[in-house]
C-alpha cells in the first residue's frame, strides 16, 4: 500500500507542471475586429474586454482582418486566438486543415451582391458570360459568385475571376478595370451610394452567417476567456440593437465611409436577432457545401457534412447567451 501511495503521489508530482501550465493565467489574448463585424468595431471602440480581461491581468491585441481569407490565415497560423468569417469560408477552411471551432454568430448578413458600374450594360447575371469578375479568394463574396453562376446556367470557366482584396476590387470596379465585383459591406454600400454601383444579382439565402471562430486549442484551454469574450459579444450585439445610429457613427469612423453607407449596412442588411449556433446554422452551411466539392476546393471525398458538425459549436455559449 505504502509503495503504491508513494507511486501515486509521485505521478501526482510529476503531472503538476503541466496543469500549473494549462491553468496559468492568459498573457494576451489576440483577436481581430473587421469592417464587416459590426460588434467588433463596438468592441474595440468602448475597450469592454480590456476592462474585464484586465482583471486577469490579460492583454487584448486587436488585428485588423480586411476579409474572411485574412482571419483564416491568421488563425492558421496561430497567430490570432479568435477570429471573424463568413460561415462557408469557415467551413472550407476547417475542411482544408484549418482546427476551428464557432461558438458564436456575430451576424446573419446580407454583406455580398454582385455589382456593376452605374454606366455598365451588364443588366443580369447572364451577361457576365465573358466578363471580368474581382472577388477575394476564400471569402463568401467569391464563393457566393461560384452559387450564383449555375442558377443561369454558366460556370466558373464561363467567366474570369480576377483575384483582388475586398477593397482592391471596389477600386477595380469604379475604374474600368473589371466589369463586375463580388462586393462586400460597408465597401459594397459605399459603391452604391457613393458611385452609383448597381447590384444586378441579390441572394440573401447565398450570404453565409457570420462566425466567430477560436482556435480548437484555444477553446479547449481558454474556455473561461472564450467565454468571457462571447459574453463582451452579446454586449455589443444588445448595444447596437438599442443604439444603431451610433452603432452606424462607429462602423463610418472606422472603415471611413459615410453615416449613410454604415446606416445601409446595418439597419437593412444586419440581422443580429440570433447568436446561438444552432441546426439553422448547420443546415445553411450543409446546403452550400456541395459547391466546395464541385469547384474542386476540398479534396475529393471530404466528408463535409461531418467537417460542418465539427465546426459549429451549438453548446458552447448557450449559458452565455442565455444569462445575458
Amino acid at each position: 500500500m505504502k509503495r503504491r501511495t508513494l507511486l501515486s503521489n509521485g505521478a501526482a508530482l510529476l503531472a503538476l507542471p503541466a496543469l500549473s501550465q494549462a491553468a496559468a493565467p492568459l498573457k494576451e489574448l489576440r483577436l481581430d475586429y473587421a469592417y464587416y463585424s459590426p460588434s467588433s468595431l463596438v468592441l474595440k471602440r468602448f475597450g469592454w474586454l480590456e476592462e474585464d480581461l484586465g482583471k486577469s491581468s490579460t492583454q487584448v491585441k486587436w488585428v485588423f482582418s480586411a476579409g474572411s481569407n485574412r482571419a483564416l490565415e491568421y488563425l492558421n497560423a496561430s497567430s490570432l486566438d479568435i477570429g471573424s468569417s463568413a460561415g462557408l469560408a469557415a467551413l472550407l477552411s476547417r475542411a482544408n486543415g484549418n482546427p476551428i471551432k464557432a461558438p458564436y454568430i456575430f451576424s446573419r448578413p446580407e454583406w455580398t451582391a454582385l455589382a456593376v458600374r452605374a454606366d455598365s450594360p451588364i443588366q443580369s447575371l447572364k451577361d457576365l458570360k465573358g466578363k471580368k469578375v474581382a472577388a477575394t479568394k476564400g471569402t463568401d463574396p467569391f464563393l457566393f459568385l461560384l452559387r450564383a453562376l449555375p442558377t443561369v446556367g454558366l460556370k466558373r470557366s464561363d467567366v474570369e475571376i480576377v483575384a483582388l482584396q475586398h477593397a482592391d476590387g471596389k477600386a477595380a470596379l469604379e475604374q474600368g478595370r473589371v466589369d463586375a465585383w463580388a462586393g462586400l459591406d460597408p465597401l459594397l454600400a459605399a459603391s452604391e451610394l457613393e458611385q452609383g454601383s448597381r447590384l444586378i444579382y441579390r441572394n440573401v439565402a447565398f450570404n453565409t452567417y457570420g462566425f466567430l471562430n477560436v482556435r480548437e486549442e484555444f477553446l479547449t484551454q481558454q474556455p473561461d476567456t472564450v467565454r468571457r469574450v462571447i459574453t463582451q459579444y452579446e454586449r455589443a450585439r444588445k448595444w447596437i440593437l438599442a443604439n444603431t445610429t451610433e452603432a452606424a457613427r462607429i462602423v463610418s469612423e472606422e472603415a471611413k465611409v459615410s453615416l449613410q453607407v454604415a446606416l445601409l449596412q446595418l439597419k437593412l442588411r444586419t440581422d443580429l436577432s440570433n447568436p446561438q449556433p444552432s441546426q439553422e446554422h448547420i443546415a445553411a452551411l450543409q446546403g452550400a457545401a456541395p459547391i466546395l466539392l464541385s469547384e474542386g476546393l476540398v479534396k475529393p471525398g471530404t466528408a463535409l457534412a461531418q467537417v460542418v458538425t465539427d465546426l459549429v459549436d451549438t453548446r458552447f455559449a448557450q449559458s452565455v447567451i442565455k444569462a445575458g
